[in-house]
């Protein structure tokens, strides 16, 4: 066998959204891109800022020695502490450099939480429906992943993620904004999963951690805020990249974020350090290191997102599904008129529209819709997307 058993399985029940998006490939060469409707990758079609264009150029002709050795495997001080103080002024603490490491993007940064904070057999609860690489990001270093269910507005059910914790939950891992559901977690409802975990902390003698994975944080609409995870429990790691607000997903560029009166705080930093070395990330990117300080107060113009989720919400509603409005991300989550929401997204296929099934991401009944894509695009699927529910009326 040319392959480990353990991949091979994992090959077998691999992302759902590379399964659509080969699909889509496929099609496109078939029927002519112009033809296809593909909404199936959360890639960004909205271009970076003018001001990374405008700092790169600056940056690339940079002739001084060393610009492109290695840093420390923490990242450059310089940038570090530029996030510090950008994360300084957004809540109500203090960080310093040292409670900043540089990241190969948000799963890089997510894997190396993990591989600093798991034991063999340790539980880490996922709220669901949620991102389902995570569970390969947790198998990747022993641990178990543990899928709660979420209301049916896909707030917490804090009543759910309580009666998942045991002795061996190593920590909470949600995404905020949710993808694939939009669904903005509130203050009150964190708060309340923080009053959770410290009581379950003290009760089993040991940290149960926070750990959100925030890269569509600034892609909010009407008003909404995105929570800070440090203004509500110590035990916290905050995740991110700027892959989606600033649209550099090619890029590979975090960081992870940890509270900075966070317990045994030298020994994380020191894990934290280690293995995003032996992970064999290194470091990340020195480039894009150098830019990011310039970009921190930056993003793309959330309101074309916001134009394309009220096009495509609009449009869906009229032809008869159900969803609930999302408050953040570029994902919509409609429920599927049928049970098998498999076979639904498969007729979507006959028209060229290509989505994910929610069985791709612990939602059964669902199917995800990554509406950043050209608005011709949505205009030209609304008429196959009503054409397959006017089947199964």
């Amino acid at each position: 066998m040319s392959v480990s058993k353990k991949i091979r399985g994992s090959i077998e029940n691999a992302s759902w959204v590379r399964k659509m998006f080969e699909e889509g490939a496929l099609r496109k060469e078939r029927y002519g891109p112009e033809n296809v409707f593909d909404f199936s990758l959360g890639n960004p079609n909205i271009e970076p800022p003018a001001k990374f264009k405008e700092v790169l150029k600056e940056l690339a002709s940079d002739d001084s020695l060393g610009k492109h050795r290695y840093m420390p495997n923490a990242g450059f001080v310089e940038t570090r502490k530029a996030v510090a103080d950008y994360l300084s002024n957004l809540n109500k603490l203090s960080f310093g450099p040292e409670d900043i490491v540089m990241t190969v993007g948000a799963a890089g940064a997510l894997n190396v939480v993990l591989k600093s904070i798991l034991n063999q057999g340790d539980e880490v609860i996922i709220p669901s429906p949620y991102f389902m690489e995570y569970s390969f990001y947790i198998d990747n270093y022993g641990g178990i992943s543990k899928t709660v269910n979420t209301n049916s507005d896909f707030s917490l059910d804090l009543l759910a993620i309580e009666r998942a914790l045991r002795s061996n939950t190593k920590a909470v891992l949600i995404t905020n904004p949710n993808n694939p559901t939009g669904r903005v977690y509130r203050k009150d409802e964190l708060s309340q999963l923080g009053e959770l975990l410290t009581q379950y902390s003290q009760k089993y003698g040991d940290p149960i951690y926070l750990i959100s994975d925030e890269p569509y944080s600034k892609i909010i609409y009407n008003g909404l805020i995105c929570p800070s995870i440090f203004d509500i429990y110590k035990e916290s790691f905050l995740v991110t990249s700027f892959s989606k607000d600033i649209s550099l997903p090619g890029e590979r560029i975090g960081y992870i974020a940890f509270h900075p009166l966070i317990a045994d705080k030298d020994i994380i930093i020191d894990a934290l350090v280690l293995c995003n070395r032996i992970l064999g990330y290194v470091n990340a990117p020195a480039l894009m290191q150098r830019l990011i300080p310039f970009l921190l107060g930056h993003s793309i113009d959330v309101t074309l997102y916001k134009q394309k989720r009220d096009m495509l919400c609009k449009g869906l509603e009229e032809a008869g599904y159900s969803f609930i409005t999302p408050g953040g991300t570029f994902y919509l989550f409609p429920e599927t008129p049928i049970p098998d929401d498999v076979a639904f997204v498969r007729s979507l296929q006959e028209e060229n529209i290509l989505t994910v099934p929610g069985i791709g991401f612990g939602g059964p009944g669902h199917f995800r819709i990554a509406y950043c894509v050209e608005d011709e695009t949505i205009e030209k699927a609304l008429p196959g997307f009503a054409r397959v529910m006017e089947k199964y009326r």
